[in-house]
């Protein structure tokens, strides 16, 4: 059986060489209440790497002796993953990334007019000069580097465009496109990232997408259909405020609905997601999307007939291709089909009549608020048998 059903009206993206960049174990910790202890940082980067992904960013090594240790570790694990280290446009910022081992930076600084006069109090000239002697001097340093213009979707697109031109002279390998506070759509994400690409010679463009309105995913798929190579994501969509493009949302979209080509793991992406639920302490939806505790549950006797036959008939993939499991769970709406699975499973035997009797007893039991787990279910059957 085929693990997939697509829409036949999707479109198949021609998207090569497409990477992700997760920042779990940085953005993703900067959720206000999130503290990954180092062996936890360790443990999702292995985890991280072990799915496939091509660069994992580490840490924000200025932000304390603890959390260098931390980056340093992880660039010291042997990961197949490139490292990377957050950073300022700041020299004692790369200096302590460089003492890190990391492979690479992502420096940063914002350029929108409502960041450059409330924050920065600086002009978009001055901010820029910081920029590129960053760039400079992480570069004569050996380092792969990624520029971010923090706020940028919300920057005018001419001096977006002037800004990573100069950022890509300068030795920039990636510049990114940061939605910081989740305000572009999936058009204005696509036009900035279509109209930096016929700019560009060389460096890779990446989306880094917050989800504010619930539009990182999408924001992030547009960025790439915009001419974007690279995508920031976190584990569970973990971030500050609403979190950022969710990690296994992303993937699975773009592998089951585009057809786009990723070389994944995809079987460690459940395990993944339980392991950041537990560390970062916050709990996920049952029916959050991919990895929810529900999401391959079915209870309606419509939907279980036909699954028993196809799972695809309600299932957009198989649960077992990213570690997930199928479940039948027995309720008010349940019919003999299920019912029957149910018994079956359990090996045990009944007629006609007591399968009817069964499945009235089971929407009974469940109207009256009582959730029908198995020892329930079990107490229901041997009443019927017994009668």
């Amino acid at each position: 059986m085929e693990w997939k059903a697509v829409c036949p009206y999707n479109p198949k993206l021609k998207l090569e060489d497409i990477y992700i960049y997760d920042t779990t174990l940085r953005d993703g910790e900067q959720t206000p209440g999130v503290c990954f202890t180092k062996e936890q940082k360790l443990e999702i980067a292995r985890k991280l790497d072990e799915l496939g992904i091509k660069q994992i960013e580490a840490g924000f090594p200025v932000v304390s002796k603890k959390e260098a240790e931390c980056v340093k570790a992880i660039a010291n694990e042997g990961l197949d993953a490139e490292i990377l280290a957050l950073s300022r446009v700041l020299k004692e910022d790369i200096d302590r990334a460089l003492d890190c081992d990391v492979d690479g930076i992502i420096t940063f600084i914002a350029t929108s007019p409502l960041h450059l006069k409330y924050k920065l109090k600086k002009s978009l000239e001055e901010v820029e000069e910081m920029g590129m002697r960053a760039i400079e001097y992480a570069k004569d340093h050996g380092l792969f580097v990624a520029f971010s213009a923090e706020d940028a979707t919300r920057t005018p697109i001419e001096d977006l465009i002037r800004i990573h031109k100069n950022a890509e002279e300068h030795g920039a390998d990636r510049v990114h496109i940061a939605d910081t506070t989740g305000c572009a759509t999936p058009q204005s994400m696509e036009f900035i990232c279509s109209e930096l690409k016929k700019n560009l010679k060389k460096a890779h463009i990446g989306v880094h997408c917050h989800n504010d309105f619930g539009f990182a995913v999408i924001n992030s798929i547009y960025g790439l259909i915009g001419g974007a190579k690279a995508v920031s994501t976190t584990v569970n969509g973990i971030g500050e405020r609403a979190g950022n493009a969710s990690l296994e949302e992303l993937i699975m979209a773009l592998i089951t609905l585009y057809d786009v080509k990723l070389d994944l793991n995809l079987e460690v992406l459940t395990e993944l997601s339980k392991m950041v639920e537990e560390y970062s302490g916050i709990k996920l939806p049952k029916n959050k999307p991919i990895v929810g505790e529900m999401v391959f549950y079915h209870e309606s006797g419509i939907h279980v007939d036909a699954v028993i036959e196809n799972p695809l008939t309600y299932e957009p993939f198989l649960p077992e291709v990213i570690g997930q499991k199928r479940k039948i769970v027995l309720g008010k709406h349940s019919g003999c089909r299920a019912i029957a699975y149910k018994l079956k499973e359990m090996g045990i035997e009944v007629s006609r009549e007591e399968l009817c009797e069964i499945v009235k007893r089971v929407k009974e039991t469940r109207e009256k608020g009582i959730f029908i787990d198995d020892e329930v279910f079990k107490k229901i059957v041997e009443e019927v048998i017994r009668k």
